[in-house]
C-alpha cells in the first residue's frame, strides 16, 4: 500500500506538458465544453436591462416616462418603477409598484453550475495535458471523470430547460402585459408600453446551455472508453500479470 502511495506522489510531482491529448476527442471536446461554459454563465450573469412605460396624466395631459431596471438574478418583484427627476408622476408614487415574479432560483442555479463546470474543465485539462501517464495508468481517475461527466450532462438537461422557461416568463413580465398589471394604469392614468431592453444575450445563454448538454452527453462515450468498464477483461488480465493496462483513448 505504501509503495503505491509513494509512486502516486512521485507521478503527481512530475508535471510533463503533453498536448497530444488535445488532438483526441476526449481532450478536444473538453476544450469546447470549457468555452461553452464561459458563454453560458457570462451571457446570463452579466445581463442588465430595463422596461419603460409612457404615461399620460389625466390632469394637465402631461406625457411622462417611468422605468423599472432589472438584472441578474432577476428578482423582478424587487424592481420598482422610477421616474426622473421625481418618482411622483401624475400624483402617484411609482416606487410603490414593482415588476412581477422572482426567477432567481433558476437563473442562479444555471450560472453557478456553469461556473463549476468551467472550473472542472480547467482541472480536467490540466490532468490530461500535464499528467497524461497518471490518468492512463489509474483506474480511479477515468472512473471519476466518467461519473462527473454523466452527472454534468444530467444537470445541463435539468438546468437549461428550467432557465429557458424562466426566460420566457421574464419576457412576459417585462413586456407589454405589465401595463395591465399596474393598478394606476387601470383608472388613474393612461399607460402605454414603451420598450424593454433586448434579451438577445439571454437567448444566447439558453443556446449555449443546450450546446453544453449535447457536448457533455456526447463526451460521455469517450470518457467511458478510458475506464475499465470498456474492456474489463483486458484490464483484469493486465493487472493479474502485474502489468499496466494499455490506454484506450488519449
Amino acid at each position: 500500500r505504501f509503495p503505491n502511495i509513494y509512486k502516486f506522489n512521485i507521478r503527481m510531482s512530475s508535471f510533463q506538458l503533453n498536448l497530444n491529448p488535445l488532438k483526441e476527442p476526449l481532450g478536444f471536446i473538453k476544450v469546447l465544453e470549457w468555452i461553452a461554459s464561459i458563454f453560458a454563465f457570462a451571457t446570463c450573469g452579466g445581463f442588465k436591462g430595463k422596461t419603460e412605460i409612457q404615461l399620460t396624466c389625466h390632469k394637465g395631459k402631461e406625457n411622462k416616462t417611468i422605468t423599472a431596471a432589472f438584472a441578474y438574478p432577476f428578482r423582478l418583484n424587487e424592481a420598482s418603477f422610477d421616474a426622473i427627476p421625481d418618482a411622483n408622476v401624475c400624483d402617484i408614487n411609482w416606487e410603490n409598484y414593482v415588476l412581477i415574479g422572482d426567477y432567481s432560483s433558476s437563473a442562479q442555479f444555471y450560472v453557478t453550475f456553469a461556473v463549476f463546470v468551467f472550473l472542472y474543465c480547467l482541472a480536467a485539462l490540466l490532468l490530461y495535458v500535464g499528467y497524461t501517464n497518471l490518468y492512463r495508468d489509474s483506474r480511479e481517475l477515468p472512473m471519476i471523470d466518467f461519473v462527473v461527466t454523466l452527472v454534468a450532462a444530467f444537470l445541463w438537461l435539468v438546468s437549461t430547460p428550467a432557465w429557458a422557461k424562466a426566460l420566457t416568463d421574464i419576457k412576459i413580465a417585462t413586456g407589454p402585459g405589465i401595463v395591465k398589471e399596474l393598478q394606476p394604469c387601470n383608472h388613474q392614468v393612461t399607460c402605454y408600453f414603451g420598450s424593454v431592453t433586448s434579451m438577445g444575450s439571454l437567448n444566447v445563454s439558453v443556446i449555449f446551455g443546450f450546446l453544453n448538454m449535447i457536448l457533455w452527453g456526447g463526451n460521455a462515450w469517450f470518457v467511458y472508453k478510458e475506464t475499465s468498464l470498456h474492456s474489463p477483461s483486458n484490464t483484469s488480465a493486465s493487472h493479474s500479470q502485474g502489468g499496466i493496462p494499455p490506454p484506450s483513448g488519449i
